[in-house]
């Protein structure tokens, strides 16, 4: 292997499937930095059928040092939106187009072919076309869409006319500014313009981030929730439900508090973890509602550090202090000083000393997701589900990452929870505790 690089430029993307039998790029050294000009996830490449998964991520990045049991700490200096525009909604797959899954498997409608190239014709949902039959072979229309242009600024946005939304299909890959190496078609192509003249606050995020997981798995399709359309499914990625568990890596979030100055810590199930990003968004509530947001394109610094045999099932957020719940936040001096006198007053020798954790947990439904990660919490500390539920209940907070089922569970963790699970630096360093 080449020697590790202390800073390394990324600009490349898979064709939509994270394997981690292919090389990857790198190594970028153990403390080391990547840089990437990512491509719009989601909506550009479930209309691009040789995308074979959803979304178009960059090639993952191999970390010296880091190995399967081990977690990488990733942390995110900056996000930079680089599109002018980009068109978004609410989405109904098109029946007859897709084998199973019509993120993942596009049959064309007209010669049969199987992710099939592409070709654009003009603007509007009928554009894309198979370029061996000229077959309409979009696997997904709008039921609602908006076209959004974006402040020089990065504060705001502002839904356009059918005017202007046709003035910007037919330059999409200039107003989405999207990368030399991405082959997606511009979903500004299609023209949405359901929605006109609403403001919309931008504050960009990370829908994608994490490690490789140890088997073949469609980008967006490495969770728990979407992660379930692989299990039984009729196309070349189907996994039984052992197998989801055991392989994915929870990647795809699309939590937004995964944004510039919070922190990840990723679980290792491959040699040199994988690190790879990409489906930023310019803006999104929680939940994600709509089933999309905002895709741009955008400019992405990342460190990264390795913690040696922590065994994580999935990731950990450590979100921004401003990005916590109330009841999450680090306690202030004079919430000391008042908890001290309490304990004055009931005999208790000693505080707890703690700091807040985010849990990421997945499943086919919200519901199943927070179980997921009230388990992972209470195995990661050595503990009881009850005690996690309790702890969050006065100390924290369920969050919804994703619907229908990416969630986090939020709470001040004790100190020598976590100084026993190895992960006391990376968030003390984190709250500047």
């Amino acid at each position: 292997m080449q020697k590790a690089t202390d800073t390394l430029l990324v600009n490349t993307f898979i064709d939509g499937v994270l394997d981690p039998q292919k090389e990857m790029l790198g190594p970028v050294r153990d403390g080391g930095h990547i840089i990437a000009n990512t491509a719009p996830g989601c909506w550009g490449p479930m209309i691009t059928p040789c995308i074979r998964g959803g979304h178009e991520v960059t090639k993952p990045v191999y970390v010296e040092g880091a190995e399967p049991g081990d977690a990488i700490v990733v942390k995110i200096h900056s996000i930079r939106v680089t599109s002018l525009a980009t068109a978004s909604g609410n989405d109904a797959p098109v029946e007859g187009r897709f084998l199973g899954d019509p993120f993942v498997a596009v049959k064309c409608p007209g010669c049969g072919t199987m992710y099939p190239d592409t070709v654009i014709k003009g603007i509007g949902q009928e554009a894309i076309r198979c370029a061996n039959c000229d077959a309409d072979v979009t696997p997904f229309v709008f039921t609602n869409g908006y076209t959004i242009g974006f402040s020089e600024h990065g504060d705001v946005g502002v839904t356009v006319s059918k005017e202007a939304a046709e003035t910007i299909a037919h330059d999409g890959r200039h107003y989405m500014q999207t990368p030399e190496n991405s082959v997606q078609n511009p979903i500004v192509t299609f023209a949405p313009h359901d929605l006109v003249g609403v403001v919309a606050r931008m504050r960009p995020f990370l829908g994608q981030l994490g490690t490789t997981p140890s088997r073949p798995m469609p980008d967006s399709h490495n969770a728990g929730d979407f992660g379930s359309f692989l299990v039984g499914a009729p196309h070349d990625y189907k996994v039984t439900e052992d197998e989801l568990k055991e392989h994915r890596t929870d990647g795809h979030m699309d939590i937004s508090r995964v944004r510039a100055g919070a922190t990840l810590i990723c679980p290792v199930k491959v040699p040199g973890g994988g690190i790879y990003l990409g489906d930023m968004h310019a803006m999104q509530g929680d939940g994600e509602i709509a089933g999309h947001t905002a895709d741009v394109s955008g400019i992405v610094h990342l460190q990264v550090h390795v913690i040696k045999n922590a065994n994580l099932d999935g990731p950990i957020l450590l979100p921004n202090e401003e990005d916590l719940p109330y009841t999450a936040k680090p306690f202030t001096e004079q919430e000391r000083k008042n908890a001290e006198a309490i304990a004055k007053q009931w005999n208790i020798e000693k505080l707890e000393e703690s700091l807040p954790i985010s849990i990421v947990g997945s499943g086919s439904n919200l519901n199943l997701a927070t179980e997921n990660g009230l388990e992972r919490a209470a195995e990661l500390f050595g503990v009881t589900v009850p005690e996690i539920m309790n702890r969050t209940t006065i100390t924290g907070s369920i969050e919804i990452g994703r619907h229908p089922g990416v969630v986090t569970i939020t709470f001040l963790a004790p100190i020598e929870y976590l100084k026993k699970a190895g992960l006391f630096d990376a968030v003390s360093t984190h709250y500047r505790y």
